[in-house]
């Protein structure tokens, strides 16, 4: 007994330990065998992609979303109050329009003079996009937290009272010229004016430094009120 018992100790000792993973070398998977499981999408991130992506969208729906887009822009302007409509999507297709659309109406109507209406067109342009990104920089320099083309939007787009004002005087003028019919179109702009500015300021004054605020918002001044001063001196012939 003591040596059977002596015999089956030595052999325990001697003999080596089987690999963990040894019974499962002779296993093999056979391809009939489907292997479970699958790589799949959760169904709100999908869904959320396909609301989210406009590749599929017609040309139509994409311009009527920016048409609305725009229109709501011009919507704010109208009825200024302190607000980050303008500055959460800001674009430039307001302004654009604007801009076209004054530098239009600012054009002289006879062909016969010596200005054809192409510098007054280009002089607009020049004022209103030179003129937005100085007042831009400048309220950079000053410590504002806007970015550079938000304060493009904004800017561009309160020229929409500006652009209105154009559009009575246009019709004003049709009359004869005379002091009630100066007497209007000077109530008309100077209404303009202020209300460009009360909008411009309604957007743009949270983003300046509370002591600088005066020196960000006195650039903007000057800036409608060069807009205006050329609405004001325009004339037709």
């Amino acid at each position: 007994m003591m040596a059977e018992a002596a015999e089956s100790s030595g052999d325990h000792r001697t003999v080596p330990p089987r690999p963990l993973f040894s019974g499962l070398s002779g296993i093999s998977i056979s391809q009939d065998i489907p292997v479970e499981g699958e790589i799949t999408i959760p169904m709100r991130s999908h869904n959320r992609e396909i609301d989210s992506s406009t590749l599929n969208e017609s040309v139509q729906s994409t311009i009527m979303r920016d048409l609305k887009a725009v229109g709501k822009k011009f919507m704010h302007v109208l009825y200024p109050r302190k607000s980050n409509s303008l500055l959460k999507d800001w674009d430039l297709w307001g302004p654009l329009f604007l801009c076209v659309t004054l530098a239009l109406m600012l054009q002289k109507g006879s062909a016969d003079s010596e200005k054809d209406g192409r510098p007054e067109f280009a002089e607009v342009f020049v004022i209103v996009w030179f003129g937005a990104v100085t007042i831009t920089l400048n309220s950079k320099l000053l410590g504002g937290n806007i970015s550079f083309f938000q304060s493009l939007c904004v800017l561009g787009y309160c020229i929409l009272p500006l652009t209105v004002a154009m559009l009575i005087c246009r019709l004003v003028l049709l009359a004869e010229p005379g002091l009630v019919n100066f007497m209007i179109r000077l109530l008309v702009v100077i209404l303009m004016f202020a209300w460009s500015i009360l909008a411009s300021t309604a957007f743009l004054a949270d983003s300046q430094p509370p002591n600088r605020k005066a020196l960000a918002v006195y650039p903007v001044f000057l800036f409608y009120f060069v807009i205006s001063w050329m609405i004001l001196t325009f004339t037709p012939q």
